[in-house]
């Protein structure tokens, strides 16, 4: 049995019930349930349909997110999170690499990186370079005046929290950001890079190993064998490069707003939705969300 959920951006809130009729009716599914009037709905089906991307395709062009996945074991234990255009709107090293002159120049090595075109070990390093002299003070500045949290957020740790759950923000970029950030939505652990500094000035260095692609991957393993629990009983987020071994891993693993190279080896797909996506896919209601 597998499950077929529909989304809205919920800005738009405009899912209507013919427009899954019309698939439900196709495809022969069960009964329509509605997560979020307007937003998410859902129905079962025996088998996965084999026009199930053109659909995909189709309502994409109309502003909808459509997702199908196995119907049992949705409801996830632990919550992997990506920081950098996941969890916050922004690229932290970007807006450092801004206050420092060369914003520019780093934030096309940034897009290249998550995009899967550069190593990433590499392009931090190189980045992270370019920082050299700037005063660590400035990521209080811009953790205060730059960084935004994504919408939903705050809901999805606190609900999956709510019912047993474990969430870790694992990181490519730093530890002075995923620290607040972690503590500002709530997760319950967090990994990244150090970011070296001396007397006050940032050395243009990053602590060793960088945390990259497998890094994140280790992260996955490490949080499910001391909770007992499997790869199976995680759903992760991300959108860049170096988190597809995290999404492809994980029982859930699903690319937010992620780059299309990156998007095109993920199963599950939120290009108009909010992170409250992670819920409906779960299978929660609305009713049942737990605000942070």
């Amino acid at each position: 049995m597998f499950t077929v959920t529909f989304l809205a951006a919920p800005t738009r809130a405009d899912l209507t019930a013919a427009l899954i009729d019309g698939l439900r009716d196709q495809w022969g599914g069960g009964p329509t349930l509605w997560l979020n009037d307007g937003i998410a709905a859902e129905f079962d089906v025996s088998a996965e349909p084999v026009d199930f991307w053109q659909a995909w395709e189709k309502l994409q062009t109309q502003g909808f997110d459509l997702v199908i996945q196995p119907a049992n074991g949705r409801r996830k234990a632990v919550l992997l999170a990506d920081m950098d255009s996941t969890m916050i709107q922004q690229e932290c090293i970007d807006e450092l690499a801004d206050v420092a002159g060369v914003g520019a120049h780093v934030a096309a090595i940034t897009a290249r990186a998550m995009n899967g075109e550069l190593d990433f070990n590499q392009a931090l390093i190189e980045r992270v370079a370019l920082l050299k002299g700037l005063d660590a003070s400035v990521v209080t500045k811009v953790l205060a005046t730059r960084i935004t949290l994504t919408p939903g957020g705050r809901e999805v740790i606190a609900t999956m929290q709510a019912n047993g759950g474990h969430a870790m923000l694992v990181s490519g970029g730093f530890t002075v950001f995923t620290g607040p950030v972690s503590q500002m939505l709530g997760f319950d652990e967090n990994r990244a890079n150090v970011l070296l500094s001396e007397n006050g000035l940032l050395t243009g260095e990053v602590a060793m190993p960088i945390l990259g692609r497998e890094a994140k991957v280790e992260a996955l393993l490490d949080v499910t064998a001391r909770l007992g629990l499997t790869p199976g009983d995680v759903i992760a987020v991300g959108d860049g490069a170096n988190d597809l071994g995290m999404l492809q891993l994980a029982g859930s693993g699903v690319a937010l707003h992620a780059k299309p190279s990156v998007a095109a080896q993920v199963q599950i797909r939120i290009n108009h939705g909010d992170l409250t996506a992670l819920l409906y896919l779960q299978g929660y209601k609305a009713s049942d969300f737990v605000t942070g």
